[in-house]
This record gives structure tokens, sequence and C-alpha cells, in this order.
């Protein structure tokens, strides 16, 4: 996913967070990035965010670095320093879900 400048602007998350007025909910982040034409991946990384609402860009960018700090290469502990396998978090989430709760939140 890319960030910064000298990018794919395609590929960028940033142009979706300036183009919603802040306080924001995930869910308008997430339509926000459909409306403007965002790959799959940006809006399902959208759709993946931890918290409800967000009150400033700056707290979406961070749990999107937290995000990528945990999922990234290395496979970094968490904060209570226990290293969890996340490599089919998506696919176990859906698997082993109760009938009729397949969604991914």
């Amino acid at each position: 996913m890319a960030y910064g400048q000298a990018e794919d602007p395609a590929r960028s998350i940033t142009p979706h967070l300036d183009s919603v007025d802040y306080p924001v909910t995930r869910e308008d982040l997430v339509e926000a990035a459909e409306d403007n034409g965002a790959p799959v991946d940006i809006i399902n990384v959208f759709k993946s965010l931890p918290q409800e609402e967000y009150m400033l860009r700056e707290h979406v960018l961070r749990d999107l670095a937290e995000a990528e700090r945990r999922f990234a290469m290395g496979g970094l502990k968490d904060d209570d320093g226990v290293n969890r396998d996340r490599s089919n978090i998506g696919r176990n989430r859906v698997e082993n879900a109760p009938n009729g709760q397949t969604r991914h939140p």
C-alpha cells in the first residue's frame, strides 16, 4: 500500500483520507473510497480498520501503520509480547466462524 510521494496514485491511500470530513466513521471511509474508484485492496484496508470512528486523519494513519507493522514481514510481536500467527487470519475468520457469521468485520 502506498502512503507517500513518488508512488502510483492508483495505489495511494492518502487521497481517500483527504476526501472526507472528520470525524469520520469506518463505513464513511469505505464509501468514499468506493465512490472515488479505489482499488479493492484499499477498500478492504478501510473495512479492516479497528475503530468505528476516527476523529482525525492522523488517527487513521496511526491504525494503518500499526496494522502494517503487525502484518508485514517479520511477524512482529503484539504489544503484549506474543507473536501470533496471522498468515491466514481472513480465511480462519470465515472458515471457523459460527453459522451465518462468515463476514469479516
